[in-house]
């Protein structure tokens, strides 16, 4: 019964569910992964995703996302190049931090690291499926910002051909140095670095690979 409510919650996160809270975070990742959805509305070079009704891209390069719900900034980091070299790194547990817990779902492997930062903001860093996301939240909104970004991250489905091609032209040779998606941050975390770059006045992006 209590795996059908985290169930529940979860499809129906972005009409007002606030009972996620409540429930572990091995639960909510576990039931986020089980929910995957199979569907995708968000089509880039080489992946796609996801994108839950209620966030909005605001900012995009060809591997780097921003999107924004009515509070918060979700920064999204895919890569690329460890896909194609099927790169993986073990996550040793920070027990320094708030949360930190390994993700494991088949041969998929990840990471969720939450500490606390200035402000009594939370930085919530969640790692899957050759990917990441970034995001700094207040406490009470940890749990439902963790089942956002970890279905976020499940649904990414890669496209192996155009990502091939990709490799034999040259063209993914500048992100290697770019971001580590294995390494959580510190002080000076891609996260604040982005931050700071996206403190302008939003407008909306127009998306024309946006699936609607």
């Amino acid at each position: 019964m209590k795996k059908l409510l985290i169930l529940g919650c979860i499809l129906v996160l972005l009409t007002g569910c606030t009972n996620l809270k409540d429930n572990s975070v091995e639960d909510i990742i576990s039931e986020s992964l089980a929910s995957r959805v199979d569907s995708t509305n968000v089509n880039r070079k080489g992946y796609r995703y996801y994108l839950p009704r209620g966030l909005k891209v605001i900012d995009s390069t060809d591997y780097n996302e921003v999107f924004k719900d009515t509070k918060y900034k979700y920064y999204l980091y895919v890569d690329i190049i460890s896909k194609y070299n099927k790169i993986s790194e073990e996550y040793k547990i920070n027990n320094n931090s708030f949360i930190s817990r390994n993700i494991k779902n088949g041969e998929k492997r990840g990471y969720l690291e939450v500490n606390e930062y200035e402000n009594s903001k939370y930085l919530i860093e969640i790692m899957y499926n050759y990917a990441k996301i970034e995001v700094m939240v207040d406490e009470n909104d940890i749990n439902k910002v963790i089942a956002y970004a970890v279905g976020i991250l499940s649904s990414i489905t890669y496209n192996d051909s155009v990502i091939e091609n990709l490799m034999g032209d040259d063209v993914l040779n500048f992100m290697e140095e770019e971001f580590n998606i294995f390494e959580t941050v510190s002080s000076d975390s891609n996260y604040l670095q982005y931050e700071e770059e996206y403190k302008y006045v939003e407008e909306d992006i127009p998306d024309t690979d946006l699936v609607n």
